[in-house]
């Protein structure tokens, strides 16, 4: 029997390592095995892995050594870093440097950058539509990411450049869901007017980056947009009306007005909802979701991951 092509997966107790962890150990057919990256070893997501048949090794960004021995004989890797721990772009740019170095030297066949759109592109400093945060981002959990793309490029890095969409999973997870309000409705708040946002269910991230190592070769040098649809405010709360049996009222508001409210990152992410609204054709653009499928055909519509994880959303 051919010894299986080594993925190292960064991330993999997240939500979208995870997927690509579990897309991997669920398929018995699958020429390649997973290395679970972790800090820590001992998680239970960690021990869920480990049963399912990945190898689980510990690694830190913050240690180049740890980074090398994580990558060893490994045929490719899955690449990501979590802005919302730290808030701190630099040090998205600084982790994205540490992978290009350390996939140097490891030599990798196929690498996956899990990466954003550089809003910055499309809104320069100077313009004014939407204020500059932390002194030259726009959206910083956006920018920093997309601005990393050119380590992989400068390296030479065989890189696929695959940009993921809002996360449905934000429902329950994020604090995006409805909430109650005085008058004892219930509100979806989102500044995206009547357009459109590219959404995903989180898994289907992971399965898509499966998809991606499946087809290998070709894909490398690409950038591909992934999601499950693309809805509207007044979409997502209709669906979350049936699927809740309670009645959701979209409730747009200016991005000025979400930027103001009292929750971390609430600027960054109401430029990022406006950078959805202004650009709502090059956004879904970017995203295809019939690539998407065909890269994932298990990939849930809304409706469909509503049927399976309403229940779990928190109303407050």
């Amino acid at each position: 029997m051919a010894q299986k092509k080594i993925i190292t997966v960064f991330g993999a107790t997240g939500a979208q390592g995870g997927g690509l962890a579990r897309a991997i150990l669920n398929d018995p057919n699958s020429e390649f095995s997973v290395r679970a990256v972790t800090r820590d070893p001992s998680s239970e997501k960690a021990k869920e892995l480990a049963a399912m048949g990945a190898e689980v090794i510990q690694a830190d960004i913050d240690k180049p050594d740890t980074m090398e021995k994580a990558l060893q004989g490994a045929y490719g890797a899955y690449f990501v870093t979590f802005f919302w721990d730290h808030f701190s772009p630099e040090k998205e740019l600084e982790e994205a440097k540490q992978f290009t170095e350390a996939a140097k030297k490891a030599g990798l066949k196929h690498i996956i950058w899990s990466t954003l759109e550089d809003t910055r592109k499309l809104v320069p400093l100077e313009d004014d539509r939407m204020p500059t945060l932390q002194g030259k981002y726009k959206v910083p959990h956006f920018d920093a990411k997309g601005e990393a793309d050119q380590f992989f490029k400068e390296a030479n890095l065989p890189t696929t450049f695959m940009i993921a969409s809002f996360y449905w999973d934000n429902f329950i997870h994020f604090g995006a869901g409805p909430k109650k309000a005085e008058d004892g409705n219930y509100y979806l708040t989102f500044p995206l007017d009547d357009k459109r946002m590219s959404g995903i269910a989180s898994e289907d991230i992971g399965k898509c980056a499966y998809g991606i190592f499946k087809k290998g070769e070709e894909l490398i040098g690409q950038t591909i947009g992934i999601a499950g649809e693309h809805l509207t405010g007044q979409e997502m709360a209709d669906g979350l009306s049936d699927a809740l049996q309670l009645k959701i009222i979209y409730n747009n508001v200016s991005p000025d007005t979400y930027r103001s409210f009292d929750f971390p990152g609430a600027d960054d992410l109401g430029n990022m909802f406006q950078y959805y609204r202004d650009f709502e054709k090059e956004c879904m653009a970017v995203r295809d979701t019939d690539f998407s499928r065909q890269l994932n055909p298990e990939l849930k519509s809304y409706k469909k991951w509503l049927a399976e994880n309403a229940s779990k959303i928190p109303l407050e």
